[in-house]
């Protein structure tokens, strides 16, 4: 397996733009991040700040989430969303543009939650028109979308990695696949097993964080080296995002993957 560290949650106690190059020295060689920029459209100046910190650390950006809107007040995502299309399509264009500098092909297009007085079924018709764009901007430069199942939201609607699936399979985008988080999934109740047996091929990235608490494997309920040990007999050769909480501090979180990096 290979396991890259997700910057928007590990090494939160360094700036942002210096996480590449501790994640580096810990001895990673590939990073993720959620949206790294407080607005849809950041100036240059800042995107280019942002490539830099990435590619002088010597580290490959394996994922990038879209623009997601106002995370800490419970948003999850635009692509549902109608009359935010323009916000969706800025971060987009940006973050192909990241994709193709730093070689990074997997973007993860979080669905957006359901909205009071917004028809749930426009919604998800919108959807499809605004995810079938992204991928088509996503596929300009070889690089695939990810739908990811929350936990945690009550209004965001795909929960099981059904309910993204379901999506990708009325999406019909051969570049759309599924982000397979073993925390969201777990909390939610989802057979992870039957996950891996049924859909290992249709996984396009993993996240894993243990359940209860989002913090590193070992410290809840989830037998995460199984886990990965089935994926990887199943076929699944990509990345793993450690996307947790360190229950301390961020280099003493590594110990479960011994020499691994």
């Amino acid at each position: 397996m290979w396991y890259d560290v997700n910057l928007s949650l590990l090494f939160t106690e360094l700036p942002l733009l210096e996480r590449a190059d501790a994640a580096r020295a810990a001895g990673f060689t590939a990073v993720e991040y959620w949206w790294p920029f407080d607005t849809a459209h950041p100036g240059d100046r800042e995107v280019d700040a942002f490539v830099r910190s990435v590619s002088d650390a010597g580290v490959r950006l394996v994922s990038l989430n879209f623009f997601a809107g106002d995370m800490a007040s419970g948003e999850r995502g635009l692509v549902s969303w109608i009359g935010r299309e323009r916000e969706l399509a800025d971060s987009v264009a940006i973050a192909v543009g990241i994709g193709e500098q730093l070689g990074c092909r997997t973007f993860n297009a979080l669905y957006g939650n359901r909205i009071d007085g917004l028809d749930p079924t426009a919604q998800d018709e919108h959807a499809l028109s605004t995810l079938d764009q992204a991928a088509a901007a996503a596929a300009r430069i070889g690089a695939r979308l990810v739908l990811e199942p929350l936990s945690g939201i009550e209004h965001y609607p795909l929960k099981t990695a059904a309910d993204a699936l379901a999506v990708c399979d009325k999406l019909g985008r051969d570049n759309v696949a599924l982000l397979f988080d073993l925390y969201h999934l777990g909390t939610n109740g989802d057979d992870l097993d039957a996950v891996i047996s049924h859909h290992a091929a249709r996984i396009g990235h993993v996240q894993v964080a243990d359940v209860p608490g989002r913090h590193e494997p070992g410290t809840g309920a989830l037998d995460i080296p199984g886990y990965l040990a089935k994926l990887a007999e199943a076929g699944y050769d990509g990345y793993v995002g450690l996307e947790y909480v360190p229950s301390g501090r961020t280099e003493d979180s590594f110990g479960w993957l011994g020499g691994r990096r």
